[in-house]
């Protein structure tokens, strides 16, 4: 490089003396000799410059880390949306509300809406402890909008996932904000990304600060084992304000959620997939020194049979759920404070006949135990339908999905229902 640098110099130096005006005539050889010694020694002085220069950017040069791989990606989305019914969110329906009383705004709506959008780094470390590190960051716009004219159009930034996680060859440990590790599965879609597909309607997916180590064996199946400790949480929303946060019932009994599972992994050239089965278990106070004990027992699949058929799902059992995402529709404590048991779950059947193309539709329910809750007041049952079409001619994505709800109360309502239709477009970076 350096000698690259000092030629170019030679022949800058050269132009430069070649485009000086023709010397006049020596009038004696002693002159001339002291001309060229002073024009060799701007030259030297040049030269000398120059390599002072490059040896300084040389030394200021910051290069990343063999091998290390940084990586910023997301989804910017445009979601129109329709709801023949009232419902408890415009853009994302979980359950369908009570009407209003007649003679008031028709309960039927449509608009549309970015804040699905989504931006996510990522960090990888190929040779790190013996092992691999892997970091991720995931944010999105579902944060909600403050009071303003702007409403949904000015929404806030929310922290969705985050994780860093260290695997060796038969083991691996990872810390950050996930999903339950008995539920980490999700629906496809791109009309339930700020609630993903199937909340309140038998998937316990809220992302949780937690720590989790696994040790796994085998090749071309894996067999794994996993446990976690997960932050405590009843899933009750925060109302106090925009900065500060109270404890809710799992707090309060001062421990935290532990879960475990066991994970079969394959991945063949028609094949690939995992099935696992875990458990969870929790405490929230009743009284000053009471604790209701949160439980489940969960199961999890997702597999291609061929390249261009995939199936997901999960089921549950359980009580006290919602701090996972909504089991028990949310409820956790019915008649005499006693734990809402529960059971649900969901499955999507998926289509890919093009790798651009995604045809798929699913169902999933939430069904609490009647015996456990107050007709007058509770949420008995909550399903729901749904059907989608996706298109990624890279990098647009485009979709049109449609979902009916079907939420059950007491006898004075029975069961609502609800038609959400959605069409969804945007590019992936």
């Amino acid at each position: 490089m350096i000698s690259k640098v000092l030629l170019l110099a030679t022949t800058l130096l050269a132009g430069s003396l070649a485009a000086q005006p023709p010397l006049p005539p020596p009038a004696a050889t002693g002159d001339q000799d002291t001309s060229l010694a002073a024009r060799l020694e701007r030259a030297e002085r040049l030269l000398q410059l120059l390599r002072e220069q490059v040896n300084q950017q040389a030394a200021a040069r910051v290069e990343p880390r063999t091998g290390n791989h940084v990586e910023l990606s997301g989804l910017v989305l445009v979601n129109g949306f329709f709801n023949n019914a009232k419902v408890n969110n415009s853009d994302v329906p979980q359950i369908v509300l009570p009407p209003d009383p007649p003679g008031g705004l028709p309960a039927s709506h449509g608009g549309a809406s970015a804040r699905q959008s989504q931006i996510a780094l990522t960090a990888s470390v190929p040779q790190f402890a013996g092992g691999q590190f892997h970091g991720e960051l995931d944010l999105d716009f579902f944060g909600g909008q403050q009071p303003s004219s702007g409403g949904r159009t000015w929404p806030l930034v929310r922290l969705r996932r985050v994780r860093a996680e260290v695997e060796w060859p038969h083991g691996w440990v990872m810390f950050g904000q996930e999903a339950p590790s008995i539920a980490e599965i999700n629906p496809s879609s791109l009309a339930q990304i700020g609630l993903v597909g199937f909340a309140r309607s038998g998937n316990l997916w809220l992302w949780l600060p937690q720590v989790r180590a696994g040790v796994e064996v085998g090749t071309t199946v894996k067999i794994g084992i996993e446990g976690s400790a997960l932050a405590p949480t009843a899933g009750d929303p925060q109302g106090v304000g925009l900065l500060f946060t109270q404890p809710d019932r799992a707090e309060r009994s001062r421990r935290p959620h532990l879960q475990g599972r066991l994970r079969i992994r394959w991945d063949e050239a028609e094949s690939s997939g995992e099935i696992s089965l875990g458990g969870h278990y929790g405490w929230l106070a009743k009284t000053a020194d009471t604790l209701v004990v949160s439980r489940a027992v969960a199961a999890g699949a997702r597999f291609t049979a061929t390249r261009y058929l995939e199936l997901r799902g999960e089921v549950f059992a359980g009580q006290a759920l919602a701090g996972l995402g909504g089991g028990g529709i949310g409820q956790n404590l019915g008649v005499g404070n006693a734990p809402v048991r529960a059971r649900g779950g969901w499955a999507q059947l998926n289509v890919r006949p093009h790798p651009a193309v995604e045809v798929g539709g699913g169902y999933g329910l939430d069904d609490p135990d009647d015996a456990d809750l107050d007709p007058a007041t509770a949420l008995l049952r909550n399903l729901s339908w749904e059907g989608h079409v996706q298109w990624r001619p890279a990098p647009l994505v485009l979709g049109l999905e449609f979902r009916r709800i079907e939420t059950t109360y007491g006898p004075a309502l029975g069961t609502l229902f609800a038609h959400h239709v959605n069409v969804a477009a945007g590019f992936e970076f």
